[in-house]
């Protein structure tokens, strides 16, 4: 793998975030099966969150390899996907790295309870856990995290 560098999304990059969504959370939750929600989730990206949020891509070798999606005013991290074939690499903690310089105010988001690989990315990139909730797509628990600035 090349260096991986970060960049503002494209609307070239669709297909290629889309999988990437796809393949993560395939990964991470493999009880449930992502491929059915793909038309929901195209729709969200382009109708909610591109609109609406800063969206970084990491690439190597011009392949995209992750993404990061937050939005600007409140900091709420939405997504944060890496190729799960790089898993352990420093792609998520580049993304998380400029997702903080670019959230003067901090940053939070939702994890599921059961993402323990995640909980543990976080919690070392100096998040802290202050709340819970239920995803509402899954009804799955959720931890809330935040990180001040």
């Amino acid at each position: 793998m090349g260096k991986t560098r970060l960049r503002p999304y494209r609307d070239s990059d669709l297909e290629a975030a889309l999988s990437l969504w796809r393949r993560a959370w395939d990964a991470t939750m493999p009880e449930i099966d992502f491929s059915e929600r793909l038309h929901w989730w195209r729709k969200r990206w382009i109708d909610e969150l591109v609109p609406e949020n800063t969206i970084l891509i990491a690439e190597s070798d011009e392949r995209a390899i992750g993404f990061v999606v937050l939005h600007p005013k409140s900091g709420y991290l939405d997504q944060l996907v890496v190729d799960p074939t790089l898993w352990g690499r420093d792609v998520a903690s580049l993304l998380i790295a400029e997702a903080k310089l670019r959230a003067s105010n901090g940053i939070s988001l939702d994890v599921n309870q059961s993402n323990a690989r995640a909980i543990r990315f976080y919690e070392r990139e100096g998040f802290s856990r202050d709340g819970e909730g239920k995803n509402p797509l899954s009804g799955k628990p959720t931890w809330r995290y935040t990180w001040k600035a």
